[in-house]
């Protein structure tokens, strides 16, 4: 849990940094900054994942079904949009369900409904999915204590492959890490199909 707030601190410090010009425009819109310092947290996760002997032993040890996680996650994803569009009579269940389509990929997800469905709804979907992996950061223990292993994986989306994966592996454990990537591509690939054909609707 610790870990989860210190993450988020350092994304608030982020914002707050931007907000009052800290750091220079230039720097901060620099995207290969960021690439790098993904890149490298990336490492990281995978050099403690092979320097565990134990790692893959664990990881064939796991169910094969679980191959169908991802798809799981995408319709258990539709069924809680349908719900919150049930509380939102001023949306339709089509402009949720594409909100929800985005599966916490904010970047990708809020420009394909913005161009589809105007700039309101797709400020609502970048801040909705920014919401899921912040809400992933933070509550991955208490998912895996109250839920099981694979709730962080389902929670985080699309971004069990990159942002989230260093708290999976830290709570949910190293034998799911290689799951979580597959999980990750796969979702995070369904993305701009998912999302463009709630916005044809």
């Amino acid at each position: 849990m610790k870990g989860s707030f210190i993450i988020i601190g350092f994304f608030i410090s982020g914002l707050v940094c931007g907000y009052f010009g800290v750091i220079p425009a230039d720097v901060a819109q620099n995207h290969d900054i960021s690439f790098c310092a993904l890149c490298a947290l990336l490492i990281c996760v995978g050099f403690s994942v092979g320097n565990d002997p134990t790692a893959w032993q664990r990881f064939k040890a796991l169910n094969p079904k679980l191959a169908w996680l991802p798809v799981m996650t995408i319709l258990g994803t539709f069924v809680g949009s349908l719900a919150v569009s049930l509380l939102l009579p001023q949306r339709s269940a089509a402009d949720c369900l594409a909100v929800g389509s985005g599966q916490a990929y904010y970047s990708l997800s809020s420009i394909l409904i913005t161009q589809y469905k105007g700039a309101e709804l797709g400020t609502i979907a970048l801040l909705a999915n920014i919401s899921r992996e912040i809400i992933t950061l933070i509550g991955a223990p208490l998912m895996v204590r109250w839920f099981g292993s694979l709730a962080p994986i389902s929670a985080g989306g699309a971004t069990t492959m990159d942002t989230t994966l260093p708290i999976i592996t830290q709570t949910s454990g190293q034998q799911f890490v290689i799951l979580s990537l597959f999980h990750g591509f796969v979702v995070d690939f369904s993305v701009p199909f998912i999302v463009t054909f709630f916005c044809s609707i």
